[in-house]
This record gives structure tokens, C-alpha cells and sequence, in this order.
């Protein structure tokens, strides 16, 4: 059985609908996942990368996809009100409720209760109340002390680039990263062991060299 680790970022409305397809998308496979939040900004900084929402045409595209993306596949998404928006409270309540102090890996029930607080209903995902509202909802789940959230969730991001993950959603499965709601499919091939992974095509380096 293959294990999948799932890199993602509460902003992020790509790995929300990742997230809410994963089940869907590998129906059928055997195998495990763990859920590893990272900073997508921190990604973005280490690789000299704007994200979406900072560049304005980029970002009116974004927001229509991920709606007819959401339609599409028959999931609710409403844009929250304010985006893009500080998600650093929301990533260190998830790593709090990391299973133990030394993974940073929250259970599925904890990233989806966080991911909807964000992507359902069009609220303000960062609003003072309403993210006290979701701390008490997830008080059961949370125990890591605040100072260590902080130390996973860094922990987790720096891990995320010495493995050359670039952005969210991503998936590591075998030292291998599969990056976007779009690599679903290419991900699922692997996981049933599609002969093609074993060829050239994926195995070897396609670094790109400047001349």
C-alpha cells in the first residue's frame, strides 16, 4: 500500500477542492494519506514565485475557474469575503491538532473542518470570532501547545522544499511530487501501476539546464 503526503494551504481553493475530490478521484486504491500544512507563501518566497491572487488578471481567471471547477464536479465552494487573507492562524490551529508533537499532520476530520470554515459560506475566513468559534469546535483535537504549532508549521515548509514541493496542492508518493487538483488522475495511474512510470519518460531528471 502507498502512502501519500498531502501538502496543502487553507488559502489555497485549488487544494480545498483537492481535497474534497481526493476520495473520489483514487476510489478503489489502497493507501494511506497524511495531511502536511505548509506556508504556500513560503513556497512562493524560497522560489522567487507571485502567487495567484497578486497578479490581477491571474486572480479574476482563478476565482471563475475554481467556481465552474467546483460546479463541475459537484462541490460546494463559495469565495470567502475577503481573499487573499492571512491563513497563518489557520495553519497553526491544524498543526495544533497534529496527532503528536512530532508529526505536524492533522487528522482528515480537522483539515476538512478548517477547509470549509474557509471555503463554504463566504464568510471572513480570517474574522476574529469566527476563528474563535473554530478553535472551540476543535479543542478536542488540539494537543500542541501554541509555541510548538508554530515550530511544526515551519518545520513542515522548510521539509516541503528540501522534497521540491513548489506549491499546493501537492502529493509526495515515493519521493515523487504530483502537483494540482490536475494531477489527480496522473496520481491515481501511479498508485495502480501504470507500466508508464517505470519508463524514462517519468524516472528520469527533466532539470532544466540554462545554456
Amino acid at each position: 500500500m502507498k502512502h501519500i503526503t498531502f501538502y496543502l494551504d487553507f488559502i489555497s481553493p485549488y487544494a480545498y477542492l483537492a481535497f474534497e475530490h481526493l476520495p473520489e478521484a483514487l476510489r478503489g486504491l489502497s493507501y494511506s494519506v497524511s495531511y502536511r500544512p505548509v506556508l504556500l507563501a513560503g513556497l512562493l518566497k524560497h522560489y522567487g514565485q507571485l502567487g495567484p491572487a497578486e497578479i490581477a488578471p491571474k486572480r479574476d481567471w482563478t476565482y471563475r475557474h475554481v467556481l465552474w471547477l467546483a460546479h463541475s464536479k459537484g462541490i460546494v465552494l463559495q469565495m470567502p469575503a475577503v481573499h487573499p487573507f492571512n491563513p497563518l492562524a489557520l495553519l497553526r490551529l491544524a498543526t495544533a491538532c497534529s496527532t503528536s508533537l512530532e508529526t505536524g499532520t492533522p487528522n482528515r476530520y480537522v483539515c476538512e473542518t478548517i477547509f470549509r470554515h474557509v471555503w463554504q459560506g463566504g464568510a471572513d475566513a480570517a474574522d476574529a470570532q469566527r476563528l474563535e468559534t473554530l478553535a472551540q469546535q476543535l479543542a478536542q483535537q488540539n494537543h500542541v501547545p501554541a509555541d510548538e504549532a508554530k515550530v511544526l508549521l515551519k518545520r513542515n515548509t522548510d521539509e516541503a522544499i528540501s522534497k521540491g514541493v513548489f506549491g499546493v496542492p501537492a502529493f509526495e508518493v515515493d519521493g515523487k511530487i504530483f502537483w494540482g487538483l490536475d494531477a489527480l488522475p496522473m496520481l491515481r495511474d501511479y498508485l495502480a501501476g501504470e507500466a508508464w512510470f517505470a519508463g524514462e519518460d517519468f524516472q528520469k531528471d527533466h532539470a532544466y539546464e540554462p545554456e
